[in-house]
């Protein structure tokens, strides 16, 4: 038990709690007390072998790395799922963290408080109604007019009027699909005027379940938009591929939207069941093409 003959590698296996009760401090010789055992070639640094401390670091440092101090591993905080830091249960004081994100994209559908003033144009209505009741579509398309039926291109008559100028389809079920009005009163006095010339025919249809289905819309910004920084910042939303088509599709969340965006600044707007749905829907989507305006 000589300060000669005691190397690291035994100093370091004796800790307080192997220590024999005979070596404890008070029945230490004076000179081998706990300041007495470690010579002068032998400090606590040169005591710790090299693989144990971190590289550069030596006791000065970590002398004042309290677990107050000490920066909490990777490991150890909690990550949510929006990507904040959460607090951890070993470290309770550390304050969440919110990264900051530059050029996150705008969630489509909130509203904004500035308005565009452009008012977009209606441009189809897609409408359906039962007739309740079964159809021969043969006898309908020799004996009616503006009528043409070819079993097997399409398994429906296809009837045209000129005021409102639209398109019906109409199926052996007692189905009719009416397209091409312009506006909601237009869908409807259409839709009836088709089942007014089904019941001349002898048939008794009624006039059920009306229903718009689809409303298409048109407006132009009246500015040339940067199609590329929009998709790579929206692509969450946006897909663009000019090779396939030279529009922009934007598929709006709310209201639920889907939006042809051009670059020369024209803007089709699909998929409302009401006219306000496509307003609100340019209305969140102006300031976004603002911010893509070219130069």
């Amino acid at each position: 038990m000589t300060p000669s003959g005691m190397t690291p590698a035994h100093i370091s296996g004796l800790t307080p709690n192997h220590m024999p009760s005979s070596l404890t401090p008070s029945h230490m010789p004076a000179g081998m007390t706990p300041t007495g055992m470690t010579p002068s070639g032998m400090t606590p640094s040169s005591m710790t072998p090299s693989g144990m401390t971190p590289s550069g670091m030596t006791h000065g440092y970590m002398s004042g790395m309290t677990p107050g101090s000490m920066v909490m591993p990777a490991s150890v905080s909690t990550i949510s799922s929006v990507g904040t830091v959460g607090h951890s249960p070993m470290y309770p004081n550390t304050m969440p963290v919110t990264p900051f994100t530059p050029g996150n994209p705008a969630t489509p559908g909130t509203p904004r408080p500035d308005t565009s003033g452009i008012q977009p144009q209606l441009q189809n209505i897609v409408c359906t109604v039962s007739l309740d009741c079964k159809l021969d579509l043969k006898d309908i398309a020799l004996r009616a007019r503006n009528a043409e039926f070819n079993p097997k291109r399409f398994a429906a008559v296809i009837m045209r009027i000129r005021d409102p100028r639209t398109t019906a389809l109409i199926f052996s079920s007692g189905k009719m699909v009416c397209t091409g009005a312009k506006s909601e009163e237009q869908a409807k006095l259409a839709a009836r005027k088709y089942a007014r010339i089904i019941q001349k025919l002898g048939f008794e249809a009624k006039f059920k379940d009306f229903k718009i289905q689809n409303m298409v819309g048109s407006c132009d910004v009246k500015f040339p938009i940067r199609l590329e920084g929009l998709v790579l910042t929206h692509g969450q939303f946006a897909s663009y591929e000019p090779e396939l088509f030279p529009g922009l599709i934007y598929r709006m969340v709310k209201p639920k939207i889907v939006l042809l965006i051009f670059v020369s600044g024209k803007v089709v707007l699909t998929g409302a069941k009401v006219r306000s749905e496509i307003q609100e829907a340019f209305e969140n989507i102006y300031p976004i093409l603002k911010g893509f305006k070219k130069s």
